[in-house]
């Protein structure tokens, strides 16, 4: 016999995923990392650290930034 899910269809098959497979996917569409640390000594916070983070990958289409030509150099400086 063997198991279904809560739907009456079989799983589907789990093959495994390398490491560079995960690591595409999750640069192709992105993601958000969030976390928090505190420091504390008996249950005094001392520190409380919020960390974010966006990542994603660069595609040759996405707007870059800003290129700002350098100051033209003159004697006076």
């Amino acid at each position: 016999m063997r198991p279904v899910n809560g739907r009456g269809a079989e799983p589907a098959a789990q093959a495994p995923v390398a490491l560079i497979d995960l690591l595409d996917r999750l640069l192709n569409g992105g993601a958000v990392l969030t976390g928090d640390i505190v420091l504390s000594i008996a249950d005094v916070d001392l520190v409380h650290i919020s960390l974010r983070a966006v990542i994603r990958s660069i595609t040759a289409d996405a707007p870059g930034p800003a290129i700002i030509p350098p100051r033209a150099r003159t004697e006076e400086y």
